[in-house]
């Protein structure tokens, strides 16, 4: 069997748009006309131009070749052009295909991928959704209160996810968001975190576990002086408290508060993540499957995460091709925390499949089918093209408001 085709489709997201503007998918055919589906998360540059990578990189080293040597690919695209080092843009291009490598593989072997990488752990994975406003469109700009802003609504949309069924709930209302390194919160930001803190915490009492995210946006003693103030409602997390490349900073935060720190959706191959575990700087891994180098990759993060005592709670904030990998991933290691789930999947997530991801009072179902148990919609895909021109995130310009005295 060797890999003879590859076709690709960049996806517009239409309203709400949660999970981004637009996904990335490539299939891959073989000569006995098995398809695997993967996709790419990939938000540095444009989705088009990535399309391109994933056709140029298997045409390179995939074409022509077994599907199975999943090892052997990775580490002719890896060391490509004498990089050999971590590099998000072709590492999302690398987990799209070895992704797709993968599910040939299942459905060649007429296994689940979870059964190929140590047999199933869990019958049901836990997971949590961020907090989302109902309707509208996640970027058009917001004015007067909104979820983000208004601890008031922000409670009432976490009661909301309570009554789906959710278990855990995800928020990050201390923006901006900001392409500069970190900088210290101002007083304002730190009263409204702890304000929608408490209210969260208030509205849905012990029936859930809050998720508190910063996306590297202070320095370490801002982070600090943060985390002090939440301490108090038992966060499950504190996310990317500073920015990923700084992991001395990271485990300063780390040992100072009794918060747990998670990081890793920005971070690529098992050598990034084994940095963070010796430094300390984190106690909970989140890989993307879509970015971090693929599903072999994800395995060994996960292995070195439980040496260390750390836990794996894979981040998705794509398409549902992610979660079915992320999904896999966790089926089958020990040391899974939680799952990051677009809602309930449900939706346009669900439109993209020929059969849903399985959602049930909080817990994703994983699915029994061979390969990652999903197919793509390939008619749905093709009729959602996306023309616009910006990324699939879009942080601002400005750095973070800072107290002008610190």
């Amino acid at each position: 069997m060797k890999v003879a085709g590859v076709e690709t489709f960049v996806v517009g997201n239409p309203p709400p748009r949660h999970g981004g503007r637009y996904f990335l998918f490539v299939q891959l055919t073989t000569d006995d006309g098995i398809v695997g589906v993967g996709e790419a998360y990939v938000a540095t540059v444009g989705p088009h131009l990535v399309a391109d990578m994933l056709v140029d990189v298997a045409d390179r080293h995939l074409v022509g070749r077994s599907p199975f040597d999943v090892e052997a690919f990775w580490r002719r695209a890896y060391g490509s052009g004498y990089a050999l080092r971590p590099d998000p843009t072709l590492c999302g291009v690398l987990s799209a295909l070895e992704m797709a490598c993968w599910d040939i593989i299942g459905k060649a072997t007429g296994r689940p991928v979870y059964d190929l990488l140590g047999g199933r752990v869990h019958e049901g994975l836990r997971s949590y959704t961020y907090l989302y406003p109902e309707g509208g469109d996640a970027y058009d700009p917001l004015d007067g209160p909104n979820l983000y802003t208004d601890p008031d609504l922000a409670a009432e949309a976490a009661v909301r996810a309570v009554e789906m069924g959710f278990t855990a709930v995800k928020f990050d209302p201390a923006g901006p968001y900001s392409v500069y390194d970190g900088r210290q919160p101002s007083l304002e930001r730190l009263d409204l975190s702890e304000r929608y803190t408490r209210s969260i915490r208030e509205a849905v009492g012990d029936r859930a576990d809050l998720l508190f995210g910063t996306h590297g946006q202070f320095t370490p003693s801002g982070a600090l002086r943060l985390a002090r103030r939440l301490e108090a409602y038992d966060p499950l997390w504190f996310e990317e408290p500073v920015p990923p490349d700084d992991l001395e900073g990271m485990a300063r935060v780390a040992a100072g508060t009794t918060i747990p720190v998670a990081t890793g959706e920005r971070l690529t191959t098992v050598s990034e993540f084994a940095a963070v575990l010796r430094a300390g700087a984190a106690s909970i891994l989140q890989p993307d499957l879509g970015r971090s180098g693929g599903i072999l990759q994800g395995k060994k993060i996960a292995s070195v995460g439980e040496v260390h005592q750390a836990l794996l709670a894979p981040h998705c904030y794509c398409g549902p091709v992610v979660a079915a990998a992320n999904i896999a991933l966790a089926t089958c290691s020990p040391n899974f925390l939680i799952l990051e789930s677009i809602g309930r999947w449900d939706g346009f997530h669900a439109d993209l499949l020929q059969t849903p991801i399985r959602w049930e009072d909080g817990m994703v179902i994983p699915s029994t089918e061979p390969g990652l148990g999903v197919v793509l919609d390939v008619d749905v895909a093709r009729a959602h093209p996306y023309e616009g021109k910006e990324l699939h995130l879009t942080p601002e310009n400005d750095p973070t408001p800072v107290r002008e005295d610190l």
